[in-house]
C-alpha cells in the first residue's frame, strides 16, 4: 500500500500532467479555429485575436493546475523552510504571469469594472 506522502506527490503529478495537457490541447485546439476562421474570412485582423485569447485562456488554465500541483508537491511532500521558499518563488512568477495574461486578454485591470458596449434599444423611436 502507497505511503501518504507517494499518494500526495502523485496527486501534485497528475496535476502537473493535467496543466501540461491543458495548455498543449488549448493551444491546438485554438490553432484549429484559427486557421479555419481564417480560412472562412481570410482576413487576419479578424481571425487573429480570438485565436490569442483563446491561446491565452489555455495558458492561465494550465498555470493555475501547474500551480496547484507545485503547492500539493512543495507543502505537503516536504515542508522544508527551502521547499516552501522555492515554491514562493515558483508562485510569484507564475502570477505575474497569469497576472499580465489576464491584463492582456480583458484589456483592463482586474479590479477595474467590465467595460459595456451601449446598445441601441430596437423601437424606441430615436433617430
Amino acid at each position: 500500500m502507497a505511503s501518504t506522502k507517494e499518494v500526495v506527490q502523485w496527486i501534485g503529478s497528475l496535476l502537473d500532467l493535467a496543466g501540461v495537457l491543458v495548455i498543449a490541447v488549448g493551444v491546438a485546439v485554438a490553432t484549429v479555429a484559427f486557421l479555419l476562421r481564417y480560412r472562412r474570412t481570410r482576413n487576419l485582423d479578424e481571425a487573429y485575436p480570438p485565436y490569442r485569447q483563446g491561446v491565452g485562456r489555455a495558458i492561465l488554465l494550465g498555470l493555475e493546475l501547474l500551480v496547484g500541483g507545485d503547492i500539493i508537491r512543495s507543502v505537503a511532500v516536504e515542508p522544508t523552510f527551502q521547499s516552501v521558499g522555492v515554491l514562493a518563488l515558483i508562485v510569484v512568477v507564475r502570477t505575474f504571469l497569469s497576472f499580465s495574461l489576464e491584463v492582456e486578454l480583458e484589456g483592463r485591470l482586474p479590479w477595474q469594472p467590465k467595460r459595456t458596449i451601449p446598445t441601441v434599444a430596437s423601437g424606441s423611436g430615436r433617430t
